[in-house]
């Protein structure tokens, strides 16, 4: 009964804090902890009545393990996915490198263990907090990155800002940023349809390694899809998400276009630009384009990692006190190795 009160509480939380701002990173771990301890909570209940939910908490706490080994299977295969079609940047072997920490750290905690004793068992706790707190920061993140951008925002926006996401070298779209255009155009058809005709702004500078901005490539596809350029306003100096949503705001604003602006993106960047929309002061809402499966796992991984940098601070609070306290005992060890 207890982790089924903790479940609604978490759930009561989520309400809360998500009708005061849907963007708040915060709601994900409301809902995330609501979704796991209720449902735990449930099945305890549950299985006080009913063997069919005791042999379900049963094969949950079999399942984890597995779970787990699955997970770093599955991260590996996609990294080299993606190494294959996509490059060896940093940021396409992101899914690689999880998947073989995930097999790794377990191992490094066993041996420091058995090499150091209390010294080596310290850095070990140390080694399974920090993974539970990526874990579940990771999980929070994006169950609520799909939920957020699946959101009917129940708004009527003045302008539809599309994100840029890089040119083919031939000057055109790619299939990502031609994603992102096409969600724009379908939002639109849906407003056009309620008598609402907002302005279209693709954002997007000119890249040094690009022939042209990717705003210009941007209208040029919107308007072969039908729009007629008075409803195109490009914006062609941004080179990041921030300049994407100030550039953007600026240009609406010395159009004389006031009102709600909604922002369209790759369904893994959603929350992180609905976060750094909401730091910027902007009341903008954010929906998601669909992506590429294969391109799923580390983009998502991508987008983590920069929350991380971007909120530094939150993760330095919530393992700051373990990291000491794992100092403080590595160093009476050492200093007893010493004596």
């Amino acid at each position: 009964m207890f982790l089924l009160v903790v479940g609604v509480l978490f759930l009561l939380g989520y309400v809360v804090s998500r009708r005061r701002d849907p963007r708040l990173l915060r709601n994900g771990v409301f809902l995330t902890a609501a979704i796991v301890f209720g449902g735990l909570g449930a099945l305890s209940v549950a299985a006080e009545h009913d063997p069919l939910a005791l042999l379900a908490l049963g094969l949950l706490a079999l399942a984890l393990p597995v779970s787990v080994v699955v997970f770093g299977v599955a991260l590996i295969g996609n990294g080299v996915t993606m190494l294959r079609k996509e490059g060896r940047s940093l940021g396409n072997q992101l899914s690689l490198l999880a998947g073989v920490l995930v097999f790794v750290l377990p191992v490094l905690a066993v041996l420091v263990t058995v090499w150091f004793g209390v010294v080596g068992l310290s850095i070990a706790a140390l080694i399974a907090l920090a993974s539970a707190y990526a874990s579940a920061a990771f999980v929070s993140f994006a169950v609520y990155s799909v939920v957020y951008g699946r959101t009917r925002h129940g708004m009527s926006p003045t302008a539809i800002v599309v994100h840029g996401a890089g040119l083919r070298k031939d000057g055109t779209v790619t299939p990502l940023l031609r994603g992102r255009l096409d969600r724009a155009l379908q939002v639109r058809r849906g407003e056009l349809a309620r008598g609402n005709r907002p302005l279209l702004v693709p954002s997007g500078g000119q890249g040094s390694d690009e022939v042209r901005s990717e705003a210009a490539a941007m209208a040029e596809y919107l308007q072969e899809q039908g729009v007629p350029p008075e409803d195109v306003l490009p914006e062609d100096r941004s080179t990041t998400t921030r300049e994407n949503i100030e550039r953007s705001t600026e240009l609406l604003r010395a159009r004389g276009v006031d009102g709600p602006v909604l922002l369209v993106t790759s369904d893994y960047h959603v929350l992180r630009t609905a976060s750094l929309a909401r730091r910027l002061g902007s009341d903008a809402q954010v929906v998601g384009a669909r992506t590429a499966r294969y391109y799923v796992p580390s983009a998502f991984l991508r987008e983590f990692v920069a929350l991380l940098v971007e909120h530094k601070w939150v993760t330095v609070v919530a393992l700051g006190p373990f990291v000491a306290l794992v100092a403080a005992v590595v160093v009476g060890g050492l200093t007893d190795l010493i004596r």
